[in-house]
């Protein structure tokens, strides 16, 4: 099985492949086992909307010359999502995309930066000024992690429709809940669970991202009917068996690509 148009995996903020972190995991191996012609994304991890999104343009443009293909698929994790939808709106890359899919991608901005923005300005800034050395040395090319977070900044706008990216392109959207059967937080203590029980205690979270800011589109829901965190849909922290379960989703996900005929 196999999409019309390649498949491009854009990674979120603070994620790239190094030596002891995959920014997708296993997911982009089992899709191309699958049949599936899968790309992956090395923006930035630390860069605004408008360096990623330059970045990103170069990269598809690359596949679209390797491969030949006319327009590519776009699967946007959290912030990927943002420089995903800059990159078409702004860039002209339009006529190279057939769909966009953001998954967790806070369109409406993520309460967590406006949390760390209250500290002190020089101390963010001096915070950012070490990640941003960590990151260059890790290979990022303008990681600018100050700008990037104030970029990120919880808004009330929240944007349900597709901002006229384009007619043609397929813009749809997911959202995942860190929730049990209960209702009730996980106690796992990864990054967005923390975050999510000590900050979001109210609100339908995957620990980073509201549920109502992954709008846009045509919004979907959650990715899975189950408890999944802002890094556990990536397949970063998460346990077998429900790293199976978010295996399937992309798969599906990619099936439904066919059935567009994208």
């Amino acid at each position: 099985m196999k999409t019309r148009y390649p498949i491009v995996l854009v990674h979120g903020l603070a994620m790239r492949d190094t030596f002891f972190m995959k920014s997708w995991g296993t997911i982009d191996r089992i899709l191309r086992i699958q049949g599936y012609e899968v790309y992956k994304s090395q923006v930035d991890a630390f860069g605004t909307v408008k360096t990623n999104a330059a970045q990103l343009k170069e990269e598809i443009l690359t596949v679209l010359r390797e491969t030949g293909a006319d327009k590519v698929n776009i699967i946007a994790h959290s912030k990927g999502g943002l420089d995903a939808k800059y990159m078409i709106r702004y860039l002209e890359m339009a006529p190279y995309v057939a769909s966009l899919t953001t998954l967790c991608t806070p369109h409406a901005g993520s309460p967590i930066a406006s949390f760390i923005l209250r500290f002190p300005k020089p101390a963010v800034k001096y915070v950012a000024f070490w990640v941003n050395a960590a990151y260059r040395v890790l290979g990022d090319q303008h990681p600018d992690s100050f700008a990037a977070c104030e970029e990120l900044k919880r808004t009330q706008h929240l944007e349900t429709e597709t901002m006229n990216l384009a007619d043609g392109i397929l813009c749809q959207s997911f959202s995942s809940t860190i929730q049990t059967r209960k209702g009730k937080q996980d106690f796992v203590m990864t990054i967005p669970h923390i975050f999510s029980r000590f900050i979001e205690k109210d609100r339908l979270t995957d620990g980073l991202v509201p549920r109502d800011s992954a709008i846009f589109g045509h919004y979907r829901g959650d990715c899975l009917d189950e408890s999944v965190s802002h890094t556990e849909i990536v397949d970063f922290m998460v346990h077998r068996k429900k790293r199976d379960k978010i295996l399937s989703f992309y798969s599906a996900l990619c099936e439904e690509l066919v059935h567009e005929g994208l």
